[in-house]
């Protein structure tokens, strides 16, 4: 390997949500107990979507040369940096993005809601494909909309959509928006082309706006193609609004960088005004730095970083196989979130969380979460080095044998 991604980097002393925090009826609280003198007593985190890779090797440089500058000031981005993304998703994607549809916003979820503020008036339904990423239910329901699911459906642990549910539901009036998750965060899709066009027909047949979460479409395995969404055509662009972020391809989330490519002025205009009257403009020094050299440099890497995920994946599936065949784990297309359903041990999600957080000291993310289509799953994080995944899946499998009768 070009780059060391075995190693294990330890993620104390750098305030890591993943890694120094535990969650209670009080919100989170700092904790040790991840920390290896716990032995095999340590709180394994594989929930939340971070890598424990490092960084691209020229990102970290930047990033040092810009702190060694010493000074801190409001930063605006220029042509270059506007060039590294159009240049990186026309090699990466095939869709040719003009500069002007950009508007950088601090992170996908703080963008989601204020897209819904911007675009749906309190009371106005909003349409999502659960069991998903839980911030598209607080977006819509923190800010007085209405929650409408299409359900996916799974086959063997592959999911599907059922697009009968979806017309009907998009037939509504009261729907204004539907926010697309793609790749599908939890359960690891990657929607085809025609299953992408299907729902943008349906959409715009009923005057539904599609807002297009992207942010995972980099972190794509090899025998899968992303299409995003405002590529199809001139009338997907123009009637849709795109958002992607390298906080999820190069583990940069805690810089607070994102980009929603909006194609129509109209669209566009509305949310930069509702940006302006928030006073939320501009763009993190350090975001700027790292996203920048990060689209101009990081292809190898995050090739790389595809292929070790695809093996953990791979690593975990051949084990659930032959030790855990009642667990069913749905197949990794994209993301590095794998999603595996448990329902075969027949616990309640309180039973669940026990056995796995304070028996086996796993910390997944519980499905349920994702809504109430992911009870009885859990999500588990697959970025992180190979070591990891080992002895995760040996906790994962001592803990469900001692559910058996002695």
């Amino acid at each position: 390997m070009a780059f060391n991604l075995d190693q294990e980097i330890s993620r104390r002393g750098t305030n890591s949500m993943k890694w120094e925090f535990e969650f209670g009826p009080n919100g989170a609280a700092y904790s040790d107990r991840s920390d290896p003198k716990y032995g095999a007593e340590r709180l394994l985190p594989m929930w939340v979507a971070d890598m424990d890779f490092r960084c691209p090797p020229a990102v970290v440089e930047a990033l040092v040369a810009r702190a060694q500058h010493g000074l801190f000031g409001y930063t605006a981005p220029t042509a270059d940096y506007y060039e590294a993304f159009i240049g990186w998703v026309q090699r990466r994607h095939g869709w040719t993005v003009q500069a002007d549809w950009v508007v950088i916003t601090p992170g996908v979820v703080p963008a989601l809601n204020m897209m819904v503020q911007t675009y749906t008036q309190p009371g106005d339904k909003i349409l999502i494909q659960r069991p998903v990423y839980h911030p598209f239910t607080f977006a819509i329901e923190n800010n007085g909309r209405v929650v409408v699911s299409n359900s996916l459906v799974a086959e063997n642990g592959r999911y599907s959509i059922d697009f009968d549910d979806f017309a009907a539901k998009a037939a509504d009036p009261d729907v204004k928006m539907f926010v697309l998750c793609s790749p599908h965060n939890p359960v690891g899709r990657v929607w085809t082309r025609e299953e992408l066009t299907r729902m943008g027909e349906i959409c715009f047949a009923n005057d539904v706006l599609v807002v297009s979460d992207e942010i995972h479409c980099d972190l794509i395995q090899p025998e899968y193609t992303f299409v995003p969404f405002g590529s199809i055509s001139d009338e997907f662009a123009q009637r849709s609004i795109s958002c992607m972020a390298p906080s999820k391809t190069f583990n940069l989330a805690g810089l607070k960088t994102s980009h929603v490519m909006i194609p129509d002025v109209a669209l566009r205009n509305k949310l930069n005004t509702f940006m302006n009257n928030l006073g939320v403009k501009g763009i993190n020094a350090f975001g700027l730095v790292s996203t920048q050299t990060a689209y101009t440099h990081g292809d190898a890497w995050l090739d790389e970083v595809i292929g070790y995920i695809g093996d953990n994946y791979r690593y975990m599936a051949s084990f659930l196989a032959d030790n855990l065949p009642q667990l069913c784990l749905s197949p990794l297309e994209g993301t590095y979130l794998s999603w595996l359903d448990c329902r075969a041990l027949e616990l309640d999600k309180d039973e669940l969380k026990a056995l796995l957080y304070d028996q086996a000291h796993l910390f997944f993310n519980q499905g349920y979460v994702f809504g109430n289509e992911g009870d009885g799953f859990v999500r588990i994080n697959l970025a992180c080095p190979r070591s990891l995944v080992v002895e995760a899946m040996d906790r994962l499998k001592t803990a469900v044998l001692s559910l058996q009768p002695a």
